[in-house]
């Protein structure tokens, strides 16, 4: 019999799809074999194996990083010479040669906690994976995630150097064309992707930006 509180069971049934797509989910099992902290890992690895941003001894900020799978594949990808700052509000597990910053950086203070690990070195390369809070509103939610795109896409123009590369997750909705232009503008070349690795029904994409123009 259905409780007060779940008088249809839909929240039961969800819960139960949902596990069953996560455990049957390829990426999921794969990430497990390899040793990756979630399957978001195959979404910057297939953006990397069409575009080609990830390069041994280069720099790079990972921005919104926790759990820290795009930090792994930045670890492997860029080898012992690369430099990689991993960026979260939230707390993130050590990873070998990464140095973690846990620090919202859309604000001063966790703007300079960023900033005082990079010192005046600009980097080559700036991924975002961030998401924003889901209120289930979708005109609030699509604002959120054009904010934080914008935010990345400021925080590469601050700290990027000439010719670097950006990756930052967008959605589809509104804003997403007028943040597409804002990036066009800095970059000499602009991609939408959707990597295979990101579900169907999501409505999740990511901007492949090469060469910055320059502060």
């Amino acid at each position: 019999m259905a409780g007060p509180l779940n008088p249809s069971k839909r929240k039961h049934r969800f819960g139960k799809a949902w596990m069953h797509e996560h455990v049957t989910d390829p990426y999921v099992r794969e990430a497990q074999r390899r040793g990756y902290r979630s399957r978001a890992a195959f979404k910057l690895l297939e953006l990397d194996q069409r575009d080609r941003f990830l390069r041994p001894g280069i720099g790079a900020v990972d921005l919104g990083a926790a759990p820290g799978s795009w930090a792994q594949v930045l670890r492997e990808r860029l080898g012992p010479k690369g430099r990689i700052v991993a960026v979260d509000l939230l707390p993130m597990a050590p990873i070998a040669g990464v140095e973690v910053v846990q620090a919202d950086f859309a604000t001063d203070e966790g703007l300079a906690a960023v900033e005082a690990k990079l010192g005046k070195t600009r980097v080559d390369l700036v991924v975002s994976d961030l998401s924003p809070n889901l209120s289930g509103i979708d005109a609030v939610d699509q604002a959120r995630s054009v904010h934080l795109a914008e935010l990345a896409l400021e925080f590469a123009r601050m700290h990027l150097r000439e010719g670097g590369d950006l990756v930052v997750k967008v959605f589809q909705g509104s804003g997403l064309a007028e943040f597409q232009r804002a990036v066009g503008a800095c970059f000499a070349k602009t991609w939408l992707r959707k990597p295979g690795a990101s579900r169907d029904r999501s409505r999740e994409h990511y901007i492949v930006a090469r060469g910055f123009r320059g502060a």
